[in-house]
């Protein structure tokens, strides 16, 4: 099956629809299967007084408060409509995290079939038990967690009527950007074996190299911040990748799945016309008469390897030649 990658818009559109439709193509060039923006009402989602995270106070105006910052990234219902149908000309999966229960709600009644629950969301369980009632397909983020909560949500989602086999987990690192040494790509696999439930990786490292790993080892889903330009202002920018490094991302990730193959171990078509060239047989090291026992003196072992197999070495040995051999004959 092939890796579902969702490129992640967020909020990267800095509350413009332009924007939001340039990183729409964006996505599309990549050759990624979604593209995935942030739905929130910024009342419904934080306190006025509620202060942003580190990163978010070096990329936009420090003294500003996170419920100013979120309030110029709302997307309306008519916004949502628009990039909808955008997605829907494009070919390409238009997907959206809600924050709160009337962004559940917006997003159920648009006809999303998908639903992204983000890490901050995973201990709350109404919202956990309203999106688990929908019945949809649920990709659960899980940053900043420990198996026991993610454990818990599942159970949440799947009690509220999700079927299991329609959620995916992903593992993550909420920290923008994830240092190397805190991505712990081995959990992913951890909740796979816990909870038997398909897998992905949500990364906020810069670079592409663990998204790469992560589909090496098994994740069926990638999701990736991406911007027009890193530069641009706004709390997201500066660890999303830009265009070419999508395109460069969704590349070598389907190069990883073509890589990957089959389990079984064969010679592939392109190399099996090098087998006589680069293995070995039995051959004549001097000129041999009939009726000469092959010993270690008459016989040796050279290219090509369209003869008699060197594993039959010991087999050959003390036997009678039938035949008259001349030097690097196949015997």
């Amino acid at each position: 099956m092939s890796v579902f990658i969702i490129a992640e818009a967020g909020v990267n559109h800095n509350g413009s629809i332009k924007i939001a439709k340039d990183l729409i193509n964006v996505a599309v060039e990549s050759g990624a299967d979604a593209v995935k923006f942030q739905t929130f009402k910024a009342e419904k989602l934080v306190s006025k007084t509620a202060e942003k995270a580190d990163y978010q106070k070096k990329t936009t105006e420090a003294s500003e408060s996170q419920f100013d910052m979120l309030k110029k990234l709302e997307l309306d219902i008519e916004a949502h409509q628009e990039l909808l149908v955008y997605c829907q000309e494009k070919n390409i999966m238009f997907l959206s995290t809600p924050f709160d229960h009337d962004s559940i709600d917006m997003l159920s009644d648009l006809g999303l079939e998908t639903f992204k629950i983000p890490s901050g969301e995973i201990t709350n369980f109404p919202y956990l038990q309203h999106i688990g009632s929908l019945k949809k397909q649920v990709i659960l983020s899980t940053g900043m967690s420990t198996l026991q909560e993610v454990g818990d949500a599942l159970t949440v989602l799947i009690n509220a009527g999700v079927l299991k086999e329609n959620i995916t987990v992903l593992h993550a690192n909420t920290m923008y950007p994830t240092p190397m040494t805190d991505v712990n790509l081995n959990a992913m696999l951890t909740m796979q074996k816990k909870f038997g439930v398909a897998v992905g990786y949500s990364d906020h490292t810069l670079g592409i190299e663990v998204d790469i790993a992560a589909v090496a080892m098994g994740a069926s889903i990638i999701e990736k911040h991406f911007t027009l330009d890193r530069a641009m202002s706004g709390p997201d920018h500066k660890a999303s990748l830009e265009p070419k490094e999508l395109k460069s991302m969704v590349v070598a990730i389907r190069n990883i799945e073509k890589a990957l193959g089959s389990s079984e171990k064969k010679p592939s078509s392109s190399e099996s016309i090098n087998i006589s060239i680069a293995r070995k047989s039995i051959v004549a090291s001097r000129s041999i008469s009939k009726g000469e026992v092959f010993s270690e003196n008459n016989i040796a072992i050279k290219r090509p390897g369209n003869g008699l197999s060197p594993m039959k070495w010991y087999d050959v040995i003390g036997t009678k030649a039938v035949r008259d051999y001349k030097e690097d004959q196949l015997i």
